[in-house]
């Protein structure tokens, strides 16, 4: 379902993107991997470049081919540079990349957003969330942290918060909608990469062990970019707006403790 496909990844580097990327070089797919460093593995085909910046995201789609069959923005920060900086690359540089490359996204497309159970609180927080999602374009991050009185520790709950908003809206937005290109998200739980000590010093030891002990393991990356490679498949080609929890259950058991059942 993905041979002779021409697939977008981000953040390629290392973690999820790094075996995304691998998997779908597996599965047959053409692959060309974005991120700021250089990966270890080879990728297909690299581009280096910062999604942080309106500048970084324009220059990056300029350098992209005509014809895409998918993009999976995978690439993200943990939060410990600060809320504008994680705001920035998590939510606004990915939303402009995705939007920037529309016109090189194949009729019937696909685009997949990398979140996180950490945005389990957008309905516990949707005005706030709505307010940052309803700003349009590449706006000064710094400015609309402090407007909507973002902590730095909340930076990567709350980009993740507005990624998933952003998700169910962009399913329907004539943007995307027009061309039948389907926008989802994956929604890991704690996952063994690299930046996990960093998801520690940020969210906590006691929230990610707590998180970890109800699955009864931390997530692979093996385990995430399946499902993401599955979203960008002709096989998914009626899932749209959705939001897949790859996390063991901790979703269910979350859900199941909060609302008592």
């Amino acid at each position: 379902m993905l041979f002779g496909k021409t697939i977008l990844i981000t953040g390629v580097a290392s973690g999820i993107g790094a075996r995304t990327a691998e998997l779908a070089g597996q599965l047959g797919a053409d692959v060309i991997g974005v991120d700021v460093r250089e990966p270890a593995a080879a990728v297909g085909s690299f581009v280096k470049a910062d999604i942080s910046s309106k500048a970084g995201v324009d220059d990056l789609i300029a350098r992209l081919p005509q014809r895409i069959d998918a993009l999976c923005n995978v690439a993200g920060l943990s939060g410990n540079t600060g809320a504008a900086a994680t705001l920035a690359v998590n939510f606004f540089g990915l939303r402009a990349l995705s939007e920037g490359l529309v016109p090189k996204l194949r009729e019937g497309g696909a685009i997949v957003n990398v979140a996180s159970i950490a945005g389990y609180g957008w309905r516990a927080n949707l005005n706030r969330a709505a307010s940052m999602v309803g700003i349009e374009g590449f706006p000064d991050v710094a400015e609309v942290v402090c407007d909507h009185a973002v902590r730095n520790e909340e930076g990567y709950p709350v980009s993740k918060e507005l990624l998933l908003l952003w998700t169910f809206r962009a399913a329907h937005q004539d943007l995307f909608k027009r061309r039948g290109i389907r926008v989802n998200a994956v929604s890991p739980g704690p996952v063994e990469t690299p930046i996990l000590k960093q998801f520690r010093t940020v969210l906590g030891d006691a929230r990610v062990d707590s998180d970890i002990a109800r699955v009864g393991r931390a997530g692979t990356s093996g385990d995430i970019a399946p499902v993401v490679l599955f979203l960008c498949s002709d096989g998914a080609r009626w899932i749209n707006g959705a939001n897949v929890p790859v996390d063991g259950g901790l979703e269910a058991s979350i859900n199941a403790e909060m609302f008592g059942f």
